[in-house]
Order: structure tokens, then C-alpha cells, then sequence
């Protein structure tokens, strides 16, 4: 089977510090106040006294079939063989059907109109590293790996 690299988080361990969201910019060099390739959320249900809150750290998915790669008119987005979806800036027109076609609303377009997303740190993991996001998570609430793997340690975890 071949290798399909996924994010996993696990809100409850998550304190919304954003060190995840603060090395990807920096990792990057996003400028502050421009695009976010990840950004965390606060989520808020309930009514007092019986208010409750998670967070998530939302970036791509990395989809199996990515809605985005099938409506890029030029053929700007790509899906690697380890599952990776990438862009390539020079062939991004601006048009934003990517974002359009996009369930999470994931595509962030930088000031000169070409879409950017996470790529998972590609050049790290190229390098046998992990993405900047996940190693910079000080509960290992975010994580990274092999979709099946991570799919597994979760399912072992549920039944604990």
C-alpha cells in the first residue's frame, strides 16, 4: 500500500496557544497579518452555566480526491505519490475556483492574487523531518504520519 501522509488532532489536548499557527508563518516567512496556511479556532457551545469550549488547528486535509486539483483550470495543484497536494505557484492563475470548490475554505491567496496552502512542509519531510507545526506542539495535540497509522492509533485510543 502505498503512503498517504495525514494530520491528526485531538482537541481535548489542545490549549490554543497557536505555536502551531506562529512556526508556520515563521517557517514560511508570512509576513504577520497576511495569509494563515494554519490558524486555530475556538469553538464555543452551550449556554451558562453549562458553557463548553474546544479548539482546532485547521490547515489542507490533503484530501484522497481534492476537490480543488479537479476544478484548477491551468493545473496548478498537484497531488504527490505520498498524498502531499501541493501548488505551483507559477502556473496559478488567481482565478480561485480552488477556494470555490473547497469544503474547509483552505486556499489563502497572498497579495499578488496566487493561492497558497500548507503543503505539509514538504522540504522538511524530504529531509526526514516533521512538519514545523507538529513538532512545535507542546501537548502533541496536532500530529503527523501514515493516514493508516495514525487511523489505527486513534481507533486504540477510542477503545482504551
Amino acid at each position: 500500500m502505498k503512503t498517504q501522509y495525514s494530520f491528526s488532532f485531538d482537541s481535548i489536548k489542545c490549549i490554543k496557544c497557536k505555536a502551531c499557527e506562529i512556526a508556520c508563518k515563521q517557517w514560511k516567512g508570512i509576513r504577520a497579518g497576511t495569509i494563515k496556511l494554519r490558524w486555530v479556532e475556538e469553538i464555543v457551545s452551550g449556554a451558562f452555566p453549562d458553557v463548553k469550549r474546544h479548539f482546532t488547528s485547521n490547515s489542507c486535509r490533503h484530501c484522497a480526491q481534492p476537490a480543488c486539483l479537479e476544478v484548477c483550470p491551468v493545473q496548478a495543484i498537484v497531488k504527490c505519490q505520498d498524498g502531499v497536494v501541493i501548488v505551483e505557484p507559477e502556473k496559478c492563475n488567481g482565478c480561485q475556483a480552488c477556494l470555490q470548490a473547497c469544503s474547509f475554505g483552505v486556499p489563502q491567496f497572498s497579495e499578488n492574487g496566487l493561492m497558497q496552502k500548507c503543503d505539509m512542509c514538504v522540504d522538511r519531510i524530504e529531509n526526514g523531518q516533521i512538519p514545523v507545526c507538529v513538532g512545535t506542539c507542546p501537548t502533541r495535540a496536532l500530529r503527523w504520519g501514515n493516514l493508516e497509522e495514525l487511523e489505527t492509533a486513534s481507533m486504540k485510543k477510542q477503545y482504551q
